[in-house]
């Protein structure tokens, strides 16, 4: 008979409980795993971390017209510096929590999450700024993975099931809160207000979590961190060649050295952690089909989901003319749907299998990006906000159960790495959606702007054009060039997600079963 392949350890059925080792005495009362306490304080910390994600697209025009004046590209790392950081460490930081005590790993992150924001508002020039970031970034990388194993880790499996929704439907929500309380804070001053209110709210979370988060066994296995660092850096090569590919030129040496580096440090990565005894995150457990269904399925709705957030400030204040504070109240109705769509997904999936109520999600999101791609100068605010619901409400109908998907293929012992898996995902998803949805627009906008203000010194952002313009006629050949790059490239983005469903419906058994 042919030998079984080799099934991974991280989600091989458990015949015996893992090595452990407890701290503290057993959790009682208020600090109990998936408390409402618990569960309220973690989705606020969800919120803040994810929310930052986000907000910091709203201050866009309010930084590049202000004295930093950074480039395109600049902006690009202010925006995916934090992203990226937090897409490749989050998964070592889920096993981190395992090995180390997840109330520990969370409270640590906030306190690097609370420096991060301290440092960018205080940021005398664009690289500290970045630098700020990518220290919020690490911080929240420890906190998202751990807010989810402490709601579910203990909770019997009919709310185990609940909560995992509720979790990931917050991480959708807490985007679109973060456009509205981000536009809040910028109005109140300049882009450097997002960080000055985001500091004292990080303290807030990390005095209340210090209170009612729980206490977890810890796991004995050692953790390494060269796969770390080789994930970390080959993803950050490989956004560095695709933000700088529209100012350097993609046949350059940098970018296509930036390419190789990419390539070289992921495949090291993959041989490093294909030989580690007790890997962080173990290229093998890709090999289930649902596993792999639910990561693919988590970038592709998140790279669409970020990439309209990413554009969402530029044109609801460079084209419509809003204030930072009027573009984020013009967000709610994504708010809505995806409030909305998580509950439609449980009761479509009662219904319904689960491969069917992922493609409608997919399917929605890909005819939002397609109806936000046709909006223009003069487009009504309600048709954009068609558009910008429509991406939201198909974010909500497919995270839930791809959640589902991916965590249910783990055993409940693996619940760090499970969340940190699709945190992953999720940030992956994020950060690469704003990298490319950045190159197309400034690929797309330097191309089309007007004669008069092409040349060496070729402006790549709109708030750069508008200082070099003059006249009603430059101004509105400008915002035409934006929003003509702004078509182009949601139109991508949604052909991505389209390609992307169709592997994860592949993927996926035909009568998969959904917990209800």
């Amino acid at each position: 008979m042919p030998r079984r392949p080799a099934v991974p350890e991280s989600v091989r059925p458990q015949s015996r409980p893992p090595a452990i080792r407890t701290t503290g005495r057993p959790a009682t009362g208020r600090r109990t795993a998936g408390s409402r306490a618990t569960v309220v304080v973690m989705c606020l910390c969800v919120t803040l971390v994810v929310g930052m994600v986000s907000a910091v697209n709203l201050a866009i025009p309010s930084l590049s017209a202000g004295s930093l004046h950074p480039s395109a590209a600049a902006v690009l790392w202010v925006v995916d510096g934090y992203v990226a950081v937090f897409a490749c460490l989050v998964v070592p930081a889920g096993a981190v929590a395992d090995r180390m005590g997840r109330k520990g790993v969370l409270l640590t992150g906030l306190v690097l999450f609370t420096l991060g924001c301290a440092l960018a508002a205080a940021a005398p020039d664009v690289g500290v700024l970045i630098a700020g970031r990518m220290v919020s970034g690490v911080g929240a990388a420890a906190v998202l993975p751990t807010t989810l194993a402490l709601m579910v880790t203990g909770a019997p499996d009919d709310r185990r099931s609940r909560l995992i929704a509720l979790w990931a439907s917050m991480t959708g929500l807490a985007a679109v809160l973060g456009n509205v309380g981000g536009g809040a804070a910028i109005q109140s001053g300049s882009w450097r207000s997002l960080f000055l209110y985001a500091a004292p709210l990080a303290l807030v979370a990390l005095l209340l979590a210090a209170v009612v988060a729980p206490t977890s066994p810890r796991l004995t296995r050692p953790v390494g961190p060269v796969g770390a660092l080789l994930l970390t850096l080959g993803f950050l090569a490989l956004l560095f060649a695709i933000v700088s590919g529209p100012e350097q030129g993609w046949g350059s040496a940098q970018v296509l050295g930036a390419f190789a580096a990419a390539v070289v440090l992921l495949a090291l990565w993959t041989v490093h952690e294909l030989r580690e005894e007790h890997p962080v995150l173990d290229p093998r457990l890709l090999a289930g089909p649902a596993v792999r269904a639910g990561a693919v399925g988590m970038v592709s709705v998140f790279l669409g989901m970020f990439g309209l957030f990413y554009l969402n400030g530029q044109y609801l204040q460079y084209v419509k003319g809003y204030s930072a504070l009027g573009a984020g109240v013009r967000l709610l109705p994504m708010a809505a749907a995806l409030l909305l769509a998580p509950r439609c997904a449980t009761a479509l999936s009662r219904r319904l299998h689960r491969r069917t109520v992922i493609s409608l999600g997919l399917l929605v999101l890909a005819g939002g990006l397609c109806t936000v791609s046709r909006v223009g100068p003069d487009t009504p605010y309600p048709v954009y906000a068609l558009g910008a619901g429509l991406t939201a409400a198909g974010c909500g109908l497919a995270t839930p159960l791809l959640s589902e998907t991916l965590m249910s293929a783990l055993p409940p012992d693996r619940a760090g790495l499970g969340s940190g898996l699709q945190s992953l995902t999720r940030e992956l998803g994020s950060a690469l959606g704003v990298a490319l949805t950045g190159t197309l627009i400034t690929a797309g906008f330097t191309a089309r702007l007007p004669a008069a203000l092409r040349g060496p010194d070729a402006p790549t952002t709109v708030a750069g054009a508008e200082r070099m313009s003059a006249g009603p006629e430059l101004h509105r050949a400008v915002i035409t060039a934006f929003t003509d790059s702004l078509g182009t490239s949601m139109l991508v983005l949604a052909g991505l997600v389209l390609a992307a469903g169709a592997l994860v419906l592949t993927w996926l058994p035909a009568e998969s079963p959904v917990r209800a």
